[in-house]
């Protein structure tokens, strides 16, 4: 029986998890290659790079490491195989498509407008689809869930309290900030307010998953 289900609705939602980190990691490449400012964690992870070596994705490896330790002391988050699955995955897709380096360089304002917003609507996109079928999300998001639910506050709110603080820690390392630094941490938290709803409904009957709580928040593995 274990075998029926692991060859099932278990298989379907780890390849809805791994898929929509592979997409989230595209969209975060697009906003990377706009050249107008990244998200604040990528501000951090770019921040380190330019400072320490290494690549973007094992910044954002270590810097995942790092914060699974701090939300377990601050919060009594405990890490999950989908944390690290999650953080492992994500970063090397990352380091993959900047590898590839299949994304075209912007030649005018527009364009890079426009890819800085494709890339920001496919993170969502991403976001969405990882979070949804519940094996864990990434080790930000799950801070950021956690905070929503145990505060209280909006997703939003709490996304940009957290981001604030490490936009200010990245830009001291050198991190590259600016009009789409800006955008991204203020659409990011009402875009994936409707991805993530959209996504739980994909997976909730037809592999197995249990109807989500009716509650305006979304649920969190």
């Amino acid at each position: 029986m274990y075998g029926k289900r692991l060859g099932g609705p278990l298989a379907v939602r780890y390849a809805m998890f791994v898929l929509g980190l592979f997409i989230g990691a595209f969209g975060c490449v697009l906003t990377i290659k706009a050249h107008l400012g990244v998200s604040p964690w990528d501000v951090l992870h770019i921040g380190l790079q330019k400072t320490f070596g290494l690549t973007i994705g094992i910044w954002t490896q270590i810097v995942g490491v790092i914060v699974i330790l701090l939300s377990y002391v601050l919060a009594k988050i405990k890490p999950t195989f989908g944390m690290f699955l999650n953080m492992v995955c994500f970063g090397s897709f990352l380091d993959f498509f900047l590898w590839l380096d299949i994304v075209p360089t912007a030649e005018t304002m527009l364009e890079q407008y426009l890819m800085l917003l494709a890339g920001l609507l496919i993170m969502a996109v991403g976001i969405g689809m990882y979070i949804s079928p519940r094996l864990g999300a990434g080790p930000r998001d799950s801070f950021m869930l956690a905070m929503n639910e145990r505060m209280g506050w909006s997703i939003q709110k709490v996304r940009i309290a957290i981001e604030v603080t490490v936009l200010l820690a990245g830009a001291a390392l050198g991190g590259p900030v600016s009009i789409g630094t800006v955008l991204i941490a203020l659409l990011t938290g009402p875009l994936i307010q409707r991805t993530i709803p959209f996504w739980q409904t994909v997976m909730q009957k037809p592999y197995g998953m249990a109807p989500a709580p009716q509650s305006k928040k979304p649920a969190a593995s």
